[in-house]
């Protein structure tokens, strides 16, 4: 056996040595070994065998997916060596998509050669202040970062562009349908208000649209298409109904069914199984009682039959499912419940707990948990969902100020449903304040396609007033808020709705002191899909031109200017209810046509504008790096107030960007100082701002 054992050991080592030699003379194309982590098969490249499919590409004009084909990040040091270097040189790959069959591919090419600069001086750069630049696209702009979609075929040879419909129109959920010779994707136009689930055939260059999507007065929002291959369907995701839900089509773009109905939002698949017929997804707002941004997990029949609640339980759920889909375990939290686990079989019921969490030390320390209440909106009829945060001494006998913690949205409302053992709008509650989160209408998509297009068309004023409401609805059912000392801070967005809030008439007679941090306080240089997807834009004609047929100036004609209302309706239209549609094919005829250019126009009502109202006391605050926001936002605003001579303040951070970096703690003291000085009378004397007095009133 020993003898066998040294024979087996020899024959494994000469194996081994034989395969390294090998190993050895196969070299990749670069002449370097294959390393040894690599089981892939080495490549061998034929000369005269290549086919080269493009030859005018340049700078931001590219396939590849590296950062250096969009937009580019530089700093320039005068003086420095290099500083006008370019990765021109660095060779990167495609990022193509191949068929089942490998006959055709597709690719996406991006085109950011217009894109303008914009820049930032480093002030504390060592050993001179250093000038930073870097891409960026304002509202409206024609010089932006365009998307292109090209398909190769072997039977082709060539890479041919889909033709598009739209000006300056983008694509999504790209995939190969079925067979080789079929692609699908999703086009919409740039002012978000027109979208079209199509299918290319390869061979011809055909496309013909499946569904059509068309909304006004808002933007349209989407989801990518869910294939069902083996089924020969997919699933489609739409608020035509005015919230959003699932609908089922066959192949062909028929509809078939809705998966989903009612006055609930269906917000996201989280599987699907095709044999069985049956979809996994979350959604809110359907469980009667409570907060309507509670999140559950369902099941449903792709028949819209059968729709299961899985995690019952006044909470929103983040519920994980087996690979079976035989059990899950609910973990469920409230912003004012402890969170806890449980076990659950396919049709919800409780197996077991599974874990519990114990705030009992939190609560030997004097911590309470956060309140919720829901008000009503300005209307009077919307439901808004809130929380307050109390000092943990409170004294229902006392008086205290009330803050408002705002972020506007529209793609988030700024409000926790879940549970946090520690938060910022604690802290700043322990120093003798009331503050509260609470929604406003047009603040997320999260419910009815009307709540959220409250805001489009307005994107500076749109959630004052249902704040304000909210407000004087607490103070009147609660004796300890005293609702003459009212202040309200954000950031980003929370940093221009506060400071809104005391210029804009009447707003500026109720909140009297705000701290307005890093706030797009101009939306009109702000970035361009921001101001274009929230605020809306139009397209109109500037001139018109002769061409010959030339397919991909095509313009869409059917762009409406925006206008404000409160009722927003959705136009949908399937492959079913008209003919199929054609487009990409070349125009046969050589007569000239009129073709109608045309441009962007968008204008946001900015904070600027308002100088002359400011009332109350007013912090500005903005990182001199920030490439989010840029600085500009504020410095317009703070030169609109000097030259209306009015009294603020304000706080430049050098060195740091949007979150402000190392002097977050700094920024957190002062705006705790603003607030404490202006609704509660205590100036900290001392300069040093980490040693503090006990205030007065607390």
């Amino acid at each position: 056996e020993d003898k066998k054992a040294k024979t087996a050991g020899s024959k494994a080592v000469e194996d081994k040595k034989a395969k390294s030699e090998a190993s050895a003379e196969t070299k990749t194309p670069t002449g370097d070994k294959p390393t040894s982590r690599s089981r892939r098969p080495s490549t061998r490249y034929i000369e005269g065998a290549h086919i080269q499919l493009t030859s005018n590409g340049a700078e931001g004009y590219g396939f590849s997916s590296s950062r250096y084909s969009r937009s580019r990040s530089t700093s320039q040091r005068s003086g420095s060596e290099g500083s006008n270097s370019t990765p021109s040189d660095r060779r990167t790959s495609a990022r193509v998509s191949w068929s089942k069959d490998s006959s055709a591919f597709y690719v996406s090419r991006c085109d950011s050669r217009d894109l303008k600069d914009l820049f930032l001086v480093d002030s504390i750069a060592e050993p001179r202040p250093t000038l930073r630049s870097y891409k960026y696209t304002m509202p409206g702009e024609e010089g932006i970062r365009r998307s292109e979609l090209h398909y190769f075929t072997k039977e082709s040879k060539k890479l041919t562009r889909v033709t598009p419909k739209w000006k300056d129109e983008s694509y999504s959920s790209t995939s190969w349908f079925e067979d080789s010779s079929v692609m699908r994707f999703i086009r919409r136009d740039r002012v978000r208000r027109n979208a079209e689930l199509c299918a290319l055939d390869t061979r011809t260059g055909k496309v013909e649209v499946l569904i059509s999507e068309a909304i006004e007065d808002a933007n349209l929002s989407l989801q990518s298409a869910r294939h069902l291959k083996k089924r020969k369907e997919f699933i489609w995701w739409s608020e035509r109904s005015g919230w959003g839900h699932y609908y089922l089509y066959d192949s062909d773009g028929k509809l078939k069914n809705p998966i989903t109905r009612g006055l609930f939002r269906a917000s996201s698949i989280i599987a699907v199984d095709e044999e069985k017929g049956i979809m996994w997804f979350r959604g809110n707002g359907r469980e009667k009682g409570e907060n309507i941004y509670y999140e559950h997990l369902y099941r449903v029949y792709l028949d819209g039959t059968g729709l299961t609640l899985l995690d019952p339980g006044n909470a929103t759920h983040r519920s994980t499912t087996s690979p079976t889909r035989a059990f899950l375990v609910d973990n469920s939290s409230r912003i004012d419940m402890t969170p806890k686990s449980v076990l659950r079989d396919n049709t919800g019921k409780k197996i077991m707990d599974l874990e519990e969490a114990d705030l009992s030390k939190l609560r030997e320390i004097g911590w309470k948990i956060p309140e919720t209440f829901v008000v009503k909106a300005a209307d009077g009829t919307t439901n808004l969902y809130g929380n307050m945060w109390k000092p943990f001494d409170f004294d229902p006998s006392k008086k205290y100020p009330i803050i408002a913690s705002v972020y506007p949205g529209p793609q988030m409302e700024g409000v926790s449903h879940s549970f946090s053992s520690s938060s910022s709008q604690q802290q700043l509650a322990q120093l003798g304040f009331i503050v509260v989160q609470v929604g406003h209408r047009g603040g997320t998509p999260k419910r009815s396609k009307s709540y959220h297009a409250h805001s489009y068309g307005n994107l500076r004023d749109y959630g004052l007033a249902d704040k304000k409401t909210a407000l004087e609805q607490l103070a009147a059912r609660h004796a300890y808020i005293d609702i003459d000392r009212v202040g309200i801070y954000g950031h980003s967005g929370g940093g221009f709705m506060s400071a809104a809030a005391v210029l804009k008439e009447p707003y500026n007679d109720f909140f009297r002191v705000a701290v307005a941090s890093s706030g797009n306080h101009d939306n009109n240089i702000y970035n361009s899909s921001w101001g274009e997807r929230y605020h809306g834009m139009k397209e109109v004609a500037v001139e018109e031109k002769s061409t010959q047929g030339d397919e991909s100036k095509r313009r869409s004609s059917s762009q409406s200017d925006q206008t404000q209302g409160k009722e927003k309706s959705s136009k949908t239209n399937s492959q079913a209810e008209k003919s199929k549609k054609v487009d990409g094919e070349k125009d046969k005829s050589a007569t000239a046509k009129k073709t109608k250019e045309t441009k962007f126009e968008i204008t946001v009502p900015t904070n600027a504008e308002l100088a002359e109202n400011l009332k109350g006391h007013l912090l500005l605050v903005h990182g001199e790096l920030d490439t989010n926001v840029h600085p500009a936002n504020t410095m317009r605003l703070a030169d609109a107030l000097l030259k209306a001579n009015k009294r603020f303040d304000m706080l430049i951070l050098p060195g740091t960007g949007h979150g402000y970096g190392k002097y977050r703690n700094y920024f957190t003291h002062r705006m705790w100082e603003h607030f404490t000085e202006h609704l509660l009378g205590d100036t900290q004397p001392g300069a040093d701002i980490l040693e503090k007095s006990r205030f007065k009133n607390h």
